[in-house]
């Protein structure tokens, strides 16, 4: 059953000129692209920077004005939704942000980061149980519950990385848009934090939207792939025919940069 579909999905940018701001053209980020997510299982959005892919997970959550299409979550076409109609799906829709550092307020403690969403979502509870909620996530995603009164600069990437994981399952989310989670980290690290998303998604029956320009990482994490060029999905196959058979030549293109083991 698909949990998410996409159809036709327009996100395009006005441009405009001179002094009356005339409106000239149209930069096309996400030009009429349509796909679905099954619940339960990953699919990898790959493309180069500029492709449009964070447009198309920006847009899926209305953080960014769609121009046109539908975008049906759970059966519900969510863009004709105001915001305070859509308000609800926020706890079951949510984003783990590309720049770990960045997405985190420098000055807000670990537990003020991680509490904020349940303060708006979950205005009832108890700062005791907001407390504890804390804790626990911090637990899931392999912290320590007493870092919840540092701040952000105390920790490395990786960590802040959990951080900002933590904070998206706080309100118990259905649907994660992962935006290049792991691109700003270490090699090192970069795989810590792909089989964390892997067990938590076991864990809590989540879905994932994984957006990466990195064709390695998303062939370990993604049943399927969509392959993004220029605001358009060029390719569309499971993830073993995509590294298997890949059929259109951008997608040959990734495939011939990802680095191969002697």
């Amino acid at each position: 059953m698909s949990l998410l579909e996409v159809q036709n999905l327009r996100t395009w940018f006005p441009v405009t000129s001179g002094l009356l701001r005339q409106h000239t053209g149209d930069i096309k980020a996400v030009d009429d692209v349509s796909f679905a997510v099954e619940e339960g299982t990953t699919v990898g959005l790959v493309g180069e920077s500029g492709s449009g892919k964070t447009t198309i997970g920006r847009t899926l959550l209305k953080l960014t004005p769609a121009t046109g299409g539908e975008i049906r979550f759970d059966g519900r076409d969510i863009l004709p939704l105001t915001e305070r109609q859509f308000r609800p799906l926020r706890r079951e829709m949510q984003m783990i942000f590309q720049d770990p550092f960045g997405s985190l307020n420098p000055r807000l403690s670990i537990q003020s980061i991680i509490a904020e969403p349940l303060e708006i979502h979950f205005p009832a509870m108890t700062r005791s149980d907001r407390r504890d909620r804390v804790a626990q996530l911090l637990k899931q995603v392999g912290l320590k519950p007493e870092m919840m009164t540092r701040y952000p600069h105390e920790f490395s990437g990786g960590q802040r990385q959990r951080i900002g994981i933590a904070r998206a399952l706080a309100v118990k989310p259905r649907f994660i848009v992962c935006d290049e989670p792991v691109s700003a980290l270490d090699v090192s690290v970069q795989a810590q934090i792909v089989n964390l998303l892997q067990d938590l998604q076991e864990e809590l029956k989540l879905t994932y939207l994984f957006i990466a320009h990195d064709l390695a990482v998303v062939q370990h994490i993604s049943n399927h792939v969509l392959v993004m060029y220029r605001g358009k999905i060029v390719e569309s196959a499971s993830a073993e025919a995509i590294y298997a058979d890949p059929q259109h030549e951008y997608t040959k293109k990734l495939l011939s940069a990802v680095p191969k083991l002697a």
